[in-house]
């Protein structure tokens, strides 16, 4: 007597890691420093409404450009070009602690330690050595920049940079008070180049911010 043909087992879904499908590289945009820089800022890399729109800091509640309008007259009301050139003017460029990474989404936290690439930062120092002064924009970007880069950084070199641990700019630090936040990025002033200043005008509207 035939046994009756047995049902071939339903075959499992094959499980996918979760971070593989959504693990994207990512990298930084080429240091935006002008001639005469004094101080740079140091963000971690791009959120993913930076890559979109090809401009740094560019998701509209990380309060790095109404900082800087308040500090230098380069707000967002104004088109990115003339944001970048006002704070050439002011002495102050921007760039990245990595030159590229992985990772999900836009996060800090998110990013694959073994996946960080940091930026050339010393030879940044060494093209423009007007720079006097490093600021880090978050707690990632410091971490990042103690890890990866200043050991690069000869030693003579580093003691001659100030190094300002700001709070980071970015919508998920909501820990800290706006208004407490600019009041530590106001320290960025100490390295206006003389001719610019800060504009009456500006301390004004930084006094009323909350």
């Amino acid at each position: 007597m035939s046994q009756p043909a047995r049902r071939a087992a339903p075959k499992r879904p094959v499980r996918r890691d979760p971070v593989d499908e959504t693990r994207a590289r990512v990298a930084s945009f080429p240091p935006q420093v002008g001639e005469g820089c004094r101080v740079v800022v140091l963000g971690t890399v791009p959120s993913l409404k930076s890559l979109e729109k090809s401009q740094s800091y560019a998701h509209p509640q990380n309060l790095f450009w109404p900082f800087m309008g308040a500090l230098y007259d380069a707000g967002p009301e104004l088109p990115y070009a003339e944001r970048i050139a006002r704070l050439h003017a002011a002495g102050v460029g921007i760039w990245d602690v990595l030159k590229h990474c992985e990772r999900p989404g836009s996060l800090d936290s998110s990013i694959l330690l073994a996946s960080e690439v940091p930026n050339d930062i010393p030879a940044l120092l060494e093209t423009h050595p007007t720079i006097e002064a490093i600021a880090l924009n978050g707690a990632k970007a410091q971490q990042v920049f103690a890890r990866r880069i200043a050991p690069a950084i000869g030693a003579e070199r580093l003691e001659r940079i100030a190094l300002l641990a700001l709070p980071s700019t970015s919508p998920a630090n909501a820990s800290i008070p706006k208004a407490e936040k600019l009041e530590r990025w106001r320290e960025l002033t100490r390295w206006a180049i003389p001719s610019q200043g800060l504009p009456a005008r500006t301390r004004n509207r930084v006094s009323s911010d909350g």
